[in-house]
């Protein structure tokens, strides 16, 4: 009876091992799907391809650096305003809300991230680039000297875009936010307000403190949305591929570009170009997940040897 047990066990192991193998090689087949499909574009301009911004299929000169400055500065803005909104409404939901308005603020919060994207992008086109363009842009031009919100735009532009996705990853950031902040004891809470702390104080203290990593990877799963996201900022970014630190210009994103483009290539080396757009688009997201995923374990290791002294 015992041997069956143990052969069951060992059989579900492998089983389990088995199935956790096939994401690193399902990984590893989407690297090298990508690498060979971009090795014709590659060919011919090597690396060059990654640091160069032109972008004209008609005489097959091609280059990434306008549509990865596009992705980075679109997720930028997008955590710079989601991530302390994020974490601003998931405090006040657990931590300063009476238990009614908890329930149903968290509901609707949550309620947004099960929203498509495409309505999101309608709404952003008829929505809210009408109400930056007559109203918010022509506040951003009064600040003189600045080289980021200046000249005629029309609402299709990088802050408008940032913007879009910025209320399409709240909705994670928040929730998973919540879920740490509700896992931390209430016991710590009631010790630092019995030490004297005020409110703040024990919250900053006991919660916030505690809770870091969790921070820290609400802010990763909300950045990998905002990487990837496709049709939103299609709609509203303007699709020109340049680089200008003018964020009230028109520009354009890897995802965006090749959703554009991918049905229209007529070429083998324009379908290769789009390719390699994916092959970096995917080692941004690789690389930005790992550099995050070490902040977590230095956060994670300072907080246990804080702990231990």
């Amino acid at each position: 009876m015992v041997a069956r047990v143990n052969s069951g066990d060992r059989l579900f192991q492998g089983i389990l091992a088995g199935t956790a193998a096939t994401i690193p090689l399902l990984a590893l087949g989407i690297i090298s799907l990508l690498l060979v499909s971009s090795l014709l574009v590659l060919d011919k301009t090597g690396l060059y391809f990654f640091v160069r911004k032109e972008w004209d299929p008609v005489r097959e000169q091609f280059g990434a650096l306008a549509f990865a400055y596009g992705t980075l500065m679109t997720s930028f803005i997008a955590l710079v305003v989601a991530a302390p909104g994020g974490i601003g409404i998931a405090l006040a939901i657990t931590e300063f809300s009476p238990p009614r308005v908890r329930e149903w603020a968290a509901w609707i919060v949550e309620t947004l991230a099960a929203v498509p994207s495409v309505i999101f992008g309608l709404w952003g086109l008829f929505v809210l680039v009408p109400f930056l363009h007559r109203y918010v842009e022509p506040a951003l031009r009064l600040f003189p000297g600045q080289p980021f919100f200046v000249g005629p735009g029309t609402g299709l532009c990088l802050f408008t875009a940032g913007l879009v996705v910025a209320i399409m990853i709240l909705p994670t950031i928040m929730a998973i936010c919540r879920e740490v902040f509700n896992a931390v004891p209430i016991s710590q809470r009631e010790s630092a307000l019995a030490l004297g702390s005020t409110r703040w104080e024990a919250v900053r203290l006991a919660v916030l403190g505690p809770s870091m990593p969790g921070i820290i990877g609400a802010v990763i799963l909300g950045m990998g949305r905002a990487l990837g996201e496709t049709m939103a900022v299609t709609m509203v970014i303007g699709n020109d591929p340049q680089i200008r630190a003018n964020l009230l210009a028109p520009a354009d994103s890897l995802a965006s570009a090749i959703a554009n483009q991918f049905t229209e290539a007529t070429s083998d080396m324009h379908l290769s170009a789009l390719t390699a757009l994916g092959f970096l688009l995917f080692g941004i997201t690789m690389v930005l997940n790992v550099v995050a995923r070490v902040l977590v374990w230095m956060a994670t290791r300072r907080m246990r040897l804080a702990a231990v002294k």
